[in-house]
């Protein structure tokens, strides 16, 4: 990996999100990145740390400012990008005010079996059911959820209350991502506000490049386990850790370009009026995930089990980003890619 690439991340003087403790059990992993989590809140309310909006001008600045917590901690990063995300949201659809001193999460996910609905109710919303993948739902004082209405799926601002709302035992055992804190939430009745219409949270632009949002975290995430990579290399010659060394560098090179011309696209049309945006989404999500794999694989076959088991942040790192790069749905959005381009009429 070359020097400047190394320096991309925020320098150890000026670390923004602290240094991680070796400790990697599931309760201190998540106490640890609720902790600093709320420490990035605090930085961004008072202006002390940006992350410009999407499409703003600067989106290469925010993809950067993702990239530089996540190669710190890709827990603390996932807490991070929900929030983040969660304020464009609430910018792009004329959601509530967020106010400082909210940490917000983004919650999302549709995976079949679970039901949340979405019942109107003297003027307002009420939530009931189950969510899950709800990162941050021990420190999250609010979330974007999307929930299931009369007319269709839609997008609503909760407060995480533990009168209306609570984590469900057990349904986060991840060794990876651990202190993400990602298990399923229970609503019971929680007073909710929409934000936007029917399916606004999933048409709207901002939903492809907040997925970009999250390859830039991923792209942190490999970054930090090369750097164990070329530390190896620079301890010792040997041809085989110097040929793994070189080809991890020209990917992750490769990816850093592809996102940087992913933000230069969106900032050149922030409304996607040209209609590029799915497309883009897609395939820089999967080239980013593929160099992660592979810098996975080309990190562990160089350097072997030694720092997997005496480099408790390596070990943390790698287990972390293998699990994250999941969000890639593989061959499935490959497949989506292709149809898109062979098939535009259809995917409209």
């Amino acid at each position: 990996m070359t020097d400047s690439m190394l320096s991309a991340g925020v320098p150890a003087d000026e670390d923004p999100v602290g240094t991680p403790r070796d400790g990697t059990a599931p309760d201190d992993a998540r106490a640890e990145a609720a902790a600093r989590f709320a420490s990035v809140v605090g930085l961004i309310d008072a202006g002390e740390l940006a992350f410009p909006l999407p499409g703003s001008g600067r989106t290469a600045a925010r993809l950067s400012a993702l990239q530089a917590v996540a190669e710190e901690d890709l827990c603390v990063a996932r807490l991070v990008e929900g929030h983040v995300d969660a304020l464009a949201i609430l910018a792009e659809l004329d959601g509530p005010p967020p106010g400082p001193g909210r940490r917000w999460g983004v919650w999302a996910a549709e995976p079949p079996g679970t039901t949340l609905d979405a019942t109107p109710a003297d003027g307002t919303w009420l939530l009931t059911g189950v969510k899950p993948y709800c990162s941050g739902a021990h420190s999250c004082t609010d979330a974007l959820v999307t929930a299931r209405t009369p007319e269709g799926r839609a997008l609503f601002a909760v407060a995480v209350d533990p009168r209306t709302s609570s984590p469900v035992d057990g349904t986060w055992q991840a060794v990876g991502m651990a202190g993400s804190d990602s298990p399923d939430m229970r609503f019971d009745r929680a007073p909710a506000v929409a934000v936007g219409g029917v399916d606004a949270y999933l048409r709207r632009p901002g939903f492809q490049h907040g997925g970009i949002g999250v390859a830039a975290c991923w792209y942190g995430g490999a970054l930090a386990v090369a750097r164990t990579l070329r530390h190896a290399a620079a301890r010792r010659a040997d041809p085989h850790t110097d040929a793994h060394l070189g080809a991890v560098d020209a990917r992750l090179h490769a990816a850093g370009a592809v996102l940087a011309q992913a933000a230069a696209e969106i900032d050149d049309d922030p409304l996607d009026s040209g209609g590029g945006a799915r497309a883009r989404g897609l395939r820089v999500r999967a080239f980013v995930e593929s160099v992660c794999a592979e810098v996975l694989a080309r990190a562990g076959r160089a350097t072997g089990a030694a720092p997997l088991c005496h480099d408790p942040r390596h070990a943390r790192t790698v287990a972390d980003l293998t699990v994250y790069i999941r969000q890639h749905h593989g061959e499935r959005d490959l497949a989506e890619l292709g149809a898109l381009l062979a098939r535009p009429q259809d995917t409209r």
